[in-house]
């Protein structure tokens, strides 16, 4: 059997709005290379200039090289009667479908990738990536990044599968598209946003968030690591999404969309995983105090713990640090006072011989690493478009909704800002989303506070 080991670069992530700028062809018989082919293509637009960072390849170098529809016919000729091989063959070959549909030509060749070989073949690799795996395997790869260099690699990496395996069972290693059709793969964006995934009866299996939902996708249809991951792929018949732009609207849209429609494959996020949390509540003579309770449907802690006496400890090195009461902490239960009043630990809020403002402002001092760094305030952060912004909200400490706006960053006023807010659900789910992105991406999103 001849093997096409091929390799793509492309002007961007998606076969829908991407196009090839290099190929690289070799025919590969099981024991040596036969035949190759290596071509830069002009893609007839302009590459980005993160992809030029990338792999190299500039305007320039492109202007004078071949458009595809001129070395489309050398293309169907040496596959012919092959079987295309990639690293990462859905993405490969779905550029190379979506050429050839501009050109009104159904190309279609037998598939099969050497991640989902490496990965059944090779266990135990820190990382299945190109780059990591043949470093890992002692593969020298000449120019990552470019057609030529990585489709070398890949036929390294290849050969050294077929020595190790004599036999593989190409039905089972072959690119996997479920259900879906070539056209319905291609056509998939590669932007930010939600995917949705159904069964042939049209029951929704699967919900996820990606920054690139086409590369997401296609990586869930040859995912063969586990039982499920394999089993969720076969039962793929169709799927539709949402783009949001920002990724922090992704990640509260999936969380409340999971929550909403509890998808079969989303069993472990319908739910938060932690079962306790610590409370805050005021008293009738206005002490503000802090409790560990399980947390119910529609509960929102302070913050959140997976078992009860993580709770109490982290209670109690708050109370120590901040000089709270341990009654109002709900950590001693004597009547009055409490023991460390006794002790001269406690300030006396428990007996009222401290004021409860002051008192308060120890509470909130010690909670002020759970809460959001200010009470009102919106997050922007680019939209679905370059004329677009997406917005979150903030209010009083707790997440109003997310929208998205015409008007521009820089000119940004808090009435057009509520009024694109459509209103979602608050929970520490999503509280604990925004507050883990603004830690991960302060420097990248812009606050607006009121």
């Amino acid at each position: 059997m001849n093997y096409a080991i091929i390799d793509v670069e492309t002007t961007g992530t998606s076969p829908a709005n991407g196009k090839i700028t290099e190929i690289a062809i070799f025919i590969y018989n099981g024991t040596a290379i036969i035949d190759s082919f290596c071509s830069l293509v002009n893609p007839e637009c302009g590459i980005p200039w993160n992809i030029t960072k990338l792999t190299g390849i500039t305007n320039e170098m492109v202007e004078a090289a071949p458009k595809f529809y001129e070395i489309a016919k050398k293309i169907v000729e040496i596959t012919a009667n092959t079987t295309f091989v990639a690293h990462n063959a859905a993405f490969d070959y779905s550029f190379v479908r979506e050429e050839f549909k501009r050109l009104g030509y159904d190309y279609k060749r037998r598939t099969m990738c050497t991640v989902s070989l490496s990965r059944k073949l090779i266990p135990g690799l820190r990382s299945y990536s190109l780059g990591n795996i043949c470093q890992d395997l002692n593969i020298q790869i000449e120019e990552r990044h470019r057609a030529g260099g990585d489709a070398l690699a890949t036929v390294k990496l290849f050969e050294m599968i077929l020595r190790q395996n004599e036999t593989i069972d190409h039905d089972l290693f072959s690119s996997r598209k479920g259900n879906l059709s070539e056209e319905t793969i291609a056509a998939i964006p590669g932007n930010c946003g939600v995917y949705y995934l159904y069964d042939s009866k049209g029951d929704l299996i699967y919900i996820g968030k990606s920054k690139n939902i086409h590369q997401r996708i296609v990586a869930h249809l040859n995912n063969r690591l586990t039982k499920k991951a394999m089993e969720m792929c076969e039962h793929i018949a169709s799927i539709s999404h949402e783009e949001t732009g920002s990724e922090l609207v992704a990640l509260l849209l999936e969380s409340d969309e999971i929550k909403a429609n509890k998808p079969f494959y989303n069993r472990s996020q319908r739910r938060s995983a932690s079962g306790y949390g610590i409370f805050s509540f005021e008293d009738n003579n206005g002490y503000l105090h802090l409790q560990v309770k399980k947390t119910d449907e529609g509960s929102i802690p302070l913050t959140s713990f997976n078992f009860f006496q993580e709770g109490i400890d982290m209670l109690h090195a708050k109370a120590e640090k901040h000089s709270l009461c341990k009654k109002l902490c709900h950590l001693d239960d004597q009547i009055s006072p409490c023991f460390n009043s006794r002790l001269g630990n406690c300030l006396g809020a428990c007996e009222g011989k401290e004021d409860a403002a002051t008192y308060n402002l120890r509470v909130m001092e010690a909670i002020k690493p759970w809460q959001f760094h200010a009470m009102n305030f919106f997050i922007l952060e680019k939209g679905k478009n370059a004329e677009e912004m997406a917005v979150v909200k903030i209010s009083r400490g707790q997440y109003v909704g997310y929208g998205f706006s015409s008007c521009d960053i820089s000119q940004a006023d808090i009435e057009h800002l509520n009024d694109c807010i459509t209103m979602k659900k608050d929970n520490w789910d999503t509280r604990n989303i925004i507050k883990g992105y603004l830690k991960k991406n302060h420097r990248m999103v812009k606050i607006i506070e009121y």
